[in-house]
């Protein structure tokens, strides 16, 4: 019998549709739009076999400094086993110098693979689900806080640009503005003087209003962004948060938010993530990181 051949290579806007039924095929929900933006800030990777049917995938994001970001690792299940997963990661690895550190969100299948490539855990995220989002006002009355929430304007963006730097370790300005682009919803704190001094973004996805990035001071302000994101949203509301808010995480349970999931956050090429302020309270999604 002939043997399949299976051909890596990376991917354009062309295989958006493939990308979507791969997405289909292990029930995640990778729409078009999302996949436009990772495209547009990444490069991503896949096998396809003679008939050019697309059986896998991974992304790599190179942020701006030293820093990438790997996601939608997707092995088509008629095709695990063949050895796509770690092809695919060191195709994502070797598209960056060795010095840059590298991170991911692991699930648990692909966990053992990471490990086996070199990644360690250094964090972890929690994500939570809320079935219906209707969050009451948060911690502290709005009246009494030292800020306001309000939309964010084109001449917000330098200013997010070095929250977001502050709080992940990275300049990410290209994802930054792609994301802003895509959201339904971008929200900036700023002081009595004016400052802007926290922001959140709020994506529409197939199935769940995603809550994310949000940067802020503290935990009163994360979840006053949290509210006045979701606070026209009747749907379903995703948010993924670092290990380190534990606040933000009661916070969430007693307002309906369930946490169905604890992964591990892995990098290889260092020992540890780029020096963080203690102000990412909710992570874009898990492919972002």
């Amino acid at each position: 019998m002939k043997s399949i051949e299976y051909r890596l290579q990376s991917l354009s806007v062309s295989d958006i549709p493939g990308l979507i039924a791969l997405s289909d095929s292990v029930g995640w929900d990778y729409d078009e739009e999302e996949i436009r933006t990772i495209l547009s800030i990444g490069t991503v990777f896949g096998h396809k076999d003679t008939s050019g049917n697309l059986l896998s995938s991974a992304a790599i994001i190179p942020y701006d400094e030293k820093l990438a970001s790997i996601g939608m690792v997707i092995v088509h299940p008629s095709s695990q086993g063949k050895g796509f997963g770690r092809e695919l990661m060191k195709a994502c690895m070797a598209s960056v110098s060795t010095d840059t550190t590298i991170m991911l969100i692991a699930t648990p299948e692909g966990e053992p693979l990471y490990k086996n490539l070199g990644f360690q855990t250094v964090d972890r995220i929690r994500k939570f689900i809320a079935e219906r989002c209707v969050p009451e006002l948060p911690l502290q009355n709005e009246a009494n806080v030292a800020f306001e929430i309000v939309p964010m304007e084109s001449g917000d963006f330098a200013s997010v640009v070095e929250l977001d730097k502050a709080a992940l370790g990275s300049r990410r300005s290209h994802f930054l503005e792609t994301r802003m682009r895509q959201a339904t919803t971008c929200l900036v704190a700023k002081n009595h003087s004016g400052k802007i001094i926290g922001y959140g973004f709020a994506v529409q996805g197939p199935v769940n209003l995603i809550a994310g990035p949000i940067v802020a001071e503290d935990a009163v302000m994360a979840a006053h962004l949290l509210y006045k994101l979701t606070q026209a949203h009747t749907g379903r509301v995703r948010i993924d948060v670092p290990d380190e808010q534990a606040t933000f995480h009661a916070y969430l349970e007693q307002n309906g938010f369930l946490q169905v999931s604890h992964p591990p956050v892995m990098v290889v090429n260092a020992d540890s993530l780029p020096h963080r302020a203690g102000t990412y309270w909710a992570i874009g999604a898990q492919i972002y990181g």
